[in-house]
């Protein structure tokens, strides 16, 4: 099956294929260097795919769970080509990630009868949250959406500027009081201010870091309830921004803020600019939650809802 079974749009393939370049391109290498000269798959070729997807920050523990079923199919099927290994690595993906995506995100949606759709946007300073949120913003008002933002990482001026500018370049609402405000009253006369003017989308942003890591989970904690006492069920969504060119760190912060906050979607950003694309799927696979969009490019158009079977497409597309 092609990938324009999974794309609608030209334009769309073309953003995953070039955006996953890198990695695509340090996994072919790889797996070309580790087949040479080999007529089947052995055990020697299978310690080096081990050793290529550890380095590709797959991670540890999904990179074991993908080679023992590689063992499988091989040791079930007898003789495994090496021209063939590609093919079957490409699957036994596609099954992991199709096993960890309980649902495949077809567009810039928002679900029904939730309106406004709340989304609180948490993650470390540096990760790329501020402008994932503005590119939201452009993604959604571009499909017809009103969307309201919300200054809520008061602790860095530059935040609150930066999605200013978002903010006027997108054609979206904001609420912001400035460095120094209280998050939580940022976050209060957000949803109040959305509810008035009939949004459908709240996109808040968050500290990223304070004194210590308690601080600043009680600040996000503080900061959900304050959002329920106008919308009881906020917020809908607990967006999680990952830095993907950081490997395994981007694996740490998870751990963390998965740990301390209702995470149920995932945002992996700045993937172009890496050969660590892996780290997509050691996280979708170790955290069970869903990786809702991926960051490919510095334009707002580059961050994509991300669709698996075709970011396994892309990444084995070594046409």
């Amino acid at each position: 099956m092609g990938i324009f079974s999974f794309f609608t749009k030209k334009e769309t393939k073309e953003t995953y294929d070039k955006g996953l370049q890198k990695t695509r391109a340090g996994l072919f290498d790889k797996l070309k260097r580790a087949v040479a000269g080999k007529s089947k798959v052995d055990d020697e070729i299978l310690d080096e795919l081990e050793d290529i997807l550890i380095t590709s920050d797959v991670g540890v523990d999904t990179t074991l769970k993908i080679i023992r079923r590689v063992e499988e199919r091989v040791s079930r099927d007898k003789y495994v080509d090496t021209a063939e290994l590609d093919k079957l690595l490409k699957e036994e993906i596609s099954a992991l990630l199709a096993e960890n995506n309980h649902e495949n995100f077809e567009d810039f949606s928002l679900p029904e009868g939730k309106k406004p759709y709340v989304v609180m946007v948490v993650g470390v300073n540096g990760v790329g949250k501020t402008t994932t949120i503005g590119k939201l913003a452009y993604q959604f008002q571009k499909r017809g959406k009103s969307v309201m933002l919300g200054a809520g990482d008061t602790f860095r001026a530059a935040a609150v500027d930066q999605l200013k500018i978002w903010s006027e370049r997108a054609g979206v609402s904001i609420v912001e009081k400035g460095m120094g405000a209280d998050p939580a009253s940022v976050a209060f006369d957000t949803l109040n201010s959305a509810v008035a003017k009939g949004c459908d989308l709240v996109l808040l942003d968050t500290a990223g870091r304070l004194h210590n890591k308690v601080n600043l989970m009680n600040e996000l904690t503080k900061v959900k309830n304050v959002m329920k006492k106008v919308i009881p069920d906020a917020p809908h969504e607990v967006l999680l921004v990952l830095d993907g060119s950081t490997g395994q760190n981007a694996f740490e912060q998870a751990k963390q803020f998965t740990a301390a906050t209702e995470v149920n979607a995932l945002a992996v950003t700045k993937l172009d600019g890496t050969a660590k694309g892996g780290v997509v799927i050691g996280i979708s696979d170790k955290f069970k939650i869903p990786v809702k969009y991926i960051g490919l490019g510095e334009k707002a158009e580059d961050l994509q809802v991300f669709n698996k079977e075709g970011f396994v497409e892309s990444l084995f597309n070594n046409s």
